[in-house]
C-alpha cells in the first residue's frame, strides 16, 4: 500500500525587496522634502543670529531733551519684527531730535518716543519749592504741582488759603541744586516740565501770593 502525502497549502513565493531608485516618485518627493526642511532650518537660524544696529538711551531720556550723539549709544540687538518699532542706528540721526516721553537708561529708544523740537507740547518751568523736597523728585519722576496761598488775613474766606492742584503727573526735567551738597528743600530748583495748555494756569500761579508745592507721584520713577 503506497503512502499518500496530504498536499499542505502552496508557499507563497519569495518577495524579492528592491531598492528605490531615481525614478520613484516616492523617493523623489521624499528628497525635495527633506531639501526644504534643511533650507527652512538654515533660513530661520540664520535670521535668528543676525543683529541688527540700534539706539540704547546712554542716560534717562525726559520729554524736550535732545536725542543727539551724546544721548544715545549704539547697541547690537537680534533681527525680529518688533526691531521697527524702535530707532534704527544704521541711519543717522535726524537734527533736532528731542524726546516727546521718558526712557530709562539702557531701554531701546522708541521711534514713537521722538519727533522734532516743534511737535513737543511742553515747556520746561523753574520752580523752587518752599517747602521740603521729597527723595523722590528726581529726574524722570512724574510729580504733581500744588498751590499753596499765603495765611489767610483776619476776616478772610478760610477757603481763600486751602491749597488746589495745578496741574498732575508732569515730568521732571532736571532738578538743579545749589551749591556743592544737596540740602532738601533749600536753595534746590527743580525744572518741571508743563503742557502748553496749562502754562499759564503755572506761570499765574508762580506770581501769586503763595507757593507752588511739588509732590512726586508714587511709583512713577522708571
Amino acid at each position: 500500500m503506497s503512502a499518500h502525502q496530504p498536499s499542505g497549502p502552496s508557499s507563497p513565493p519569495a518577495v524579492r525587496l528592491r531598492r528605490p531608485g531615481w525614478r520613484d516618485t516616492r523617493f523623489l518627493v521624499g528628497l525635495v522634502l527633506v531639501a526644504l526642511s534643511v533650507a527652512m532650518g538654515s533660513a530661520a537660524f540664520s535670521a535668528a543670529a543676525r543683529t541688527v544696529p540700534v539706539f540704547v538711551a546712554a542716560e534717562p531720556l525726559v520729554p524736550g531733551e535732545a536725542v543727539d550723539a551724546g544721548a544715545v549709544v549704539v547697541r547690537q540687538v537680534r533681527l525680529a519684527e518688533s526691531l521697527d518699532r524702535y530707532l534704527r542706528a544704521d541711519v543717522a540721526l535726524p537734527d533736532g531730535l528731542v524726546a516727546v516721553r521718558s526712557v530709562a537708561a539702557g531701554e531701546l529708544v522708541p521711534i514713537s518716543a521722538v519727533a522734532p523740537s516743534a511737535d513737543l507740547q511742553v515747556r520746561p518751568v523753574a520752580i523752587a519749592p518752599h517747602g521740603s523736597l521729597s527723595s523722590g523728585v528726581v529726574e524722570g519722576s512724574a510729580v504733581d504741582l500744588w498751590f499753596v496761598p499765603e495765611a489767610a488775613q483776619d476776616g478772610a474766606d478760610p477757603a481763600d488759603a486751602e491749597p488746589y492742584q495745578l496741574a498732575a503727573a508732569l515730568t521732571v526735567a532736571e532738578v538743579a541744586e545749589a551749591g556743592g551738597g544737596f540740602s532738601v528743600g533749600s536753595g534746590v530748583t527743580v525744572h518741571v516740565l508743563v503742557p502748553v495748555d496749562e502754562l499759564a494756569a503755572v506761570l499765574a500761579a508762580l506770581a501769586a501770593d503763595g507757593s507752588v508745592e511739588i509732590v512726586p507721584v508714587a511709583g512713577s520713577l522708571r
